[in-house]
């Protein structure tokens, strides 16, 4: 499970548990979910560990010593009420691409574009609902215009070898072709990696420069034989299944990342994506609470064979 980041913290406060407390629960239910549907998993992992901690950091540290990483001064969104800078999911407003109204401050959950908080319109607090005001605060950015013709050469070569589904390759394609920019790697919280930098001990990574890490380091915690998968390009061969809206932090941010650290990394080859799940009008979202969640059909004969002969009838789990 990946456990760190803003909806930790938000589901967090909701329950009135600690960071370690609710991922703690929630791994164990999404566990036995599994296991009650009949998934098996060699290693069924968690994203806080030692080994999380020190490839990811390790990562960072090859791409600041490579000249990837630039440090920026930036306008922040800060609420005055809760007395801090607010993370992406502390903040909710009108999406400035389609113009729809509750928007997150990472993500458009209907259009599906990236942003920063401080691109919304009409921004508000998630915390105490008020208003937020601008402050100006330093961040770690992602050079990913720098990195820009070695990922299109990635990217050329792989969605042809290792057959990209044709909407993956459009959500691809449109972030390349609308030219890529600085991708800040760093958020003001307390649940997550430390940034191991001075000036920035204060901070932590954001949650997706994190989370594709968990593929390497949950199977170090599986082997100590780890970089033979994850740094054997030539022997091993990556295949991923995801969400349409997970596209762009796999085949754009976190191959250039993989990329700008100058190691030897095993990269995704073939790729697998489902377009948006609708449920009842509106798109399914884990975050919102919206679809039939995995908890809420756990437990029921009735409900497994439902679902299972749903995906068979719609194509959906293929």
């Amino acid at each position: 499970t990946d456990e760190y980041g803003t909806a930790t913290e938000t589901k967090a406060l909701e329950e009135g548990l600690s960071c370690q407390e609710i991922c703690d629960k929630y791994h164990a239910v999404h566990k036995a979910v599994y296991e009650w549907f009949g998934c098996s998993f060699d290693k069924f992992g968690r994203t806080p560990t030692r080994a999380q901690t020190e490839i990811c950091q390790g990562l960072f540290q090859d791409l600041w010593q490579a000249g990837n990483i630039n440090e920026q001064v930036m306008e922040q969104l800060y609420s005055e009420a809760a007395g801090k800078f607010l993370a992406d999911r502390f903040v909710s407003g009108t999406c400035p691409k389609c113009g729809y109204e509750d928007a997150r401050g990472d993500q458009c959950d209907k259009c599906g574009g990236l942003m920063n908080p401080t691109d919304l319109l009409n921004p508000r607090c998630k915390l105490t609902g008020t208003k937020p005001v601008i402050r100006s605060t330093k961040h770690l950015f992602l050079d990913l215009p720098k990195l820009s013709d070695k990922l299109q050469a990635y990217i050329d070569t792989t969605s042809q070898l290792g057959g990209w589904s044709a909407n993956c390759v459009q959500v691809t394609s449109a972030w390349m072709r609308d030219g890529l920019k600085q991708r800040c790697i760093t958020r003001d919280l307390k649940w997550g990696i430390p940034v191991p930098l001075e000036g920035y001990r204060d901070k932590v990574f954001y949650v997706w420069f994190d989370a594709p890490v968990g593929y390497i380091s949950i199977t170090a915690n599986y082997t100590d034989q780890w970089q033979q998968w994850w740094q054997s390009p030539e022997d091993v061969e990556l295949v991923q299944f995801m969400g349409k809206d997970n596209v762009p932090f796999h085949t754009v941010i976190f191959p250039a990342s993989l990329l700008g650290s100058g190691r030897p990394w095993t990269m995704m080859k073939n790729i697998s994506v489902t377009e948006y799940l609708n449920y009842e009008g509106g798109k399914f979202s884990k975050s919102r609470g919206t679809g039939e969640l995995d908890d809420e059909v756990h437990g029921e004969d009735d409900n497994v064979k439902m679902v299972r002969g749903w995906s068979d009838q719609t194509g959906f789990g293929s």
